[in-house]
């Protein structure tokens, strides 16, 4: 089979990198993709918003199946389209991938369906909004409605805060069209965790769950970010949790979108709170997540060809899916600036000096003139380690990371810290 990857990040690259383990596979394109994919893969130069350019070079290359990585291809309806064209794909509809493209919407589901998030209201009016926050106490949280980058929910403090978070979103747009509406939501405590599943609209089978770590700096501290490193697995959050989260919340919210006429196949991602009244959803994604796909696919030992396809054809209930007992700490290093804005085209260095079951996945790096791979985005890459245990898989993690040198490089040093101390 020929397989093609939509997408550039590492989470693009660790799909790639799985997706070429199954036997079935002749060759890989990812679109696209970056320095790490273009050893193991053709990448095409072609954007994933390029709907019409990828769906030809598909065609064209005759293209078995087209796995969609990141979120705004799926909400602006590629898997639409090629199923239209009867091209294979691996992602939801635009209207199932509405869980993800509006938090308003996605919070109208919950409410209806009953399914477990933290109160709150939506708006639309900038002017309600104001007087709605002003009516709250803090801490609250603020989120842009659409798409952001994984940049647009602000947790703030304090009601002065909140005020300057919705002013950005809904009068500054500081992310565009995504902030016409935003959501205001009491700030759940407790421990993030992200269950992610498999889905073909009927059967929902779950991965093995993960952490993420959404701010910049040590301590959760900082801007929010696409995301700074993750592990797997999570010590308190165990296989009941996991069945308990599967009946409560996956299920339910496939279901509530099949009868909202919108069957969801894909990965449905659960970003969860568990607080002292159990899981509540703090926020779903339809594709896997970024960092979570590099520490969660290097778990899976089924091949994930094979269950991509049965959810395309409705046969995830026949597939017995395994995971390693392994764990994994994956750490992202960014550039210099990040959030904010960044220089790219520094050399990247020490690639060659890590240890040997090291996994390294690409982001934003690319092959320069004289053919030293480059920095070339914001998260550059995620450096993922195993281990029999998380305190060994963090131990060889940050013995390997600060091998790899770039100028003005940052990253967290107290990934999977709480999990080991």
């Amino acid at each position: 089979m020929k397989v093609m990857v939509v997408g550039s990040g590492a989470r693009e690259h660790a799909l790639a990198w799985k997706i070429r383990q199954s036997p079935r596979v002749e060759q890989i394109y990812v679109a696209p993709g970056n320095a790490g994919t273009a050893v193991m893969a053709h990448n095409l130069q072609l954007r994933p918003d390029n709907i019409e350019g990828l769906a030809a070079a598909a065609r064209d290359i005759g293209i078995d199946l087209t796995v969609v990585g990141p979120e705004a291809p799926l909400a602006a309806g590629i898997a639409d389209r090629f199923q239209q064209l009867g091209m294979p794909v691996f992602g939801p509809t635009k209207s199932a991938a509405r869980i993800e493209s509006s938090k308003v919407f996605a919070r109208a589901l919950m409410q209806k369906y009953g399914i477990p998030c933290p109160g709150g209201t939506a708006f639309s009016s900038y002017d309600e909004a104001r007087e709605y926050i002003k009516s709250q106490t803090p801490p609250v949280v603020v989120k842009a409605d659409g798409l952001a980058a994984g940049k647009g929910v602000t947790v703030v403090s304090s009601t002065e805060e909140a005020l300057t978070a919705l002013s950005e979103i809904m009068e500054s747009r500081a992310f565009g069209d995504a902030g016409s509406s935003v959501v205001v939501e009491e700030c759940l405590t407790g421990q993030e965790v992200s269950l992610l599943a498999f889905t073909d609209g009927r059967t929902v089978v779950p991965m093995v769950p993960a952490c993420d770590y959404k701010r910049l700096l040590d301590g959760d501290r900082g801007p929010n970010t696409g995301g700074m490193g993750s592990y797997s697995p999570a010590g308190f959050f165990d296989a009941k949790l996991t069945q308990m989260v599967t009946r409560t919340i996956l299920e339910p919210a496939v279901k509530a979108l099949a009868a909202e006429g919108a069957t969801y196949k894909g990965v449905l991602y659960a970003g969860l709170m568990v607080t002292a009244g159990g899981p509540k959803v703090l926020e779903f994604n339809a594709r896997f997540g970024d960092p979570e796909a590099q520490v969660i696919l290097p778990r899976l030992r089924t091949d994930l060809l094979d269950i991509m396809l049965a959810v395309i054809h409705n046969r995830l209930d026949k597939m017995d899916i395994r995971w390693s007992g392994d764990a994994y700490v994956g750490v992202v290093m960014a550039s210099g600036g990040y959030p904010g804005s960044y220089k790219t085209g520094f050399p990247i260095s020490g690639l060659d000096s890590l240890d040997d079951d090291m996994l390294v996945f690409h982001a934003g790096t690319k092959h320069g003139e004289d053919s030293r791979i480059r920095t070339d985005g914001g998260r550059v890459l995620t450096a993922a380690a195993r281990g029999k245990n998380l305190a060994e898989a963090r131990a060889r993690a940050y013995r390997n990371v600060p091998r790899i040198h770039f100028e003005g490089c940052q990253y967290r040093s107290d990934i999977a810290a709480r999990e080991v101390n």
